[in-house]
């Protein structure tokens, strides 16, 4: 296993970690063997969150006695003092342990900055925290390429999540940026929420950017693992056969996945459109539909409130028929 710096946070992090969405899909007692599997393997990076259900819970209990093997990060969606310090309590409670490696603010809107970064915003409670050696290490998780952009000028940054795989490259020059300014970056969806099916081939074209410092995809069985591992292990230059591999997975999704880049917006009919389509990807290829369909749910306008207008096929840089995608997403979900 290759292991790396996670920027100026200083921890040693296996360039493989472990992404810890799917595991809501089987119980503690399969997660407890998949960290074993991951202490056998070298794998030391663990992802969670406050939003994952039952995740902190099912690591809680899969880490008992090999806490000390990880460097174990979870997140919040919180954006207040209070509420933050709260969900520090219950992530702590929830894994068991009297401390969190990197807790992290989870995919805040651009105007939720100020918030966040305000005298009573959740900054305050992740400081305290961090002086009270609850946590560690302040990050921040984004879907959104300005989000990405602006905390980068924040010092107390220390990491940086962002998606990053073959359809979805938009982030790189933010990439490069976070290894200048020793921030660590830690490389979320890299199979593209599932849409990848070529797990070995993701891998190999995320490992290949020297500046990725970790990768996280999710797994929920140890043969997941393995086959992700056999790709983090080799090392060699990409090949011809590779690179034209990738176009050919570009080819296929590039001209209907959305990258939520969010230039489509805003919606007259005021639908959070990259939100729609990625619970959409959870419904139809992370096998969670519950999940799925109760983040959904949260959404204030539904898909099927579409207008047809079309504005935002106008923004779309990537030509999405967004009308139509948006049509299907309103039959997935039944609204």
């Amino acid at each position: 296993m290759e292991y790396r710096i996670l920027g100026k946070t200083g921890l040693r992090v296996s360039r493989i970690g472990f992404g810890g969405i799917p595991i809501q899909r089987i119980d503690a007692e399969g997660t407890r063997a998949l960290m074993q599997a991951l202490v056998e393997k070298g794998v030391n990076y663990i992802d969670t969150a406050r939003g994952y259900t039952v995740s902190e819970e099912y690591l809680g209990y899969g880490l008992e006695g090999i806490r000390d093997k990880f460097v174990l990060a979870t997140k919040s969606m919180s954006r207040d003092k209070e509420s933050m310090a709260r969900d520090i309590e219950i992530s702590l409670a929830n894994l068991r342990t009297d401390y969190i490696d990197l807790y992290q603010l989870h995919n805040p809107k651009l105007e939720e900055l100020d918030v966040i970064f305000s005298e009573n915003g959740a900054i305050q409670a992740l400081r305290q925290a961090k002086a009270e050696g609850k946590i560690g290490h302040i990050g921040i998780t984004a879907h959104s390429a300005a989000v990405f952009e602006k905390a980068l000028e924040y010092d107390e940054i220390e990491t940086v999540m962002f998606p990053y795989n073959i359809v979805e490259s938009q982030g790189e020059e933010l990439i490069a940026r976070c290894r200048e300014k020793n921030v660590g970056f830690i490389c979320m969806k890299p199979l593209a929420g599932g849409a990848i099916e070529d797990g070995r081939l993701a891998l190999r074209y995320i490992l290949a950017n020297d500046n990725v410092t970790v990768a996280i995809p999710g797994m929920a069985e140890v043969k997941e693992l393995e086959q992700n591992l056999a790709a983090a292990e080799d090392t060699s230059s990409l090949t011809e056969e590779e690179k034209a591999a990738f176009e050919k997975v570009r080819a296929e999704l590039g001209q209907n996945f959305c990258r939520r880049c969010n230039y489509c917006a805003p919606c007259a009919a005021g639908i959070n459109i990259p939100s729609v389509f990625l619970f959409q990807g959870y419904l139809r290829r992370y096998g969670l539909a519950g999940w799925a369909r109760e983040r959904y749910a949260t959404l204030p306008v539904k898909a099927s409130a579409c207008v047809q207008c079309g504005a935002c096929e106008t923004r779309c840089p990537y030509q999405l028929p967004i009308r139509q995608m948006m049509a299907e997403a309103a039959k997935d979900f039944g609204e």
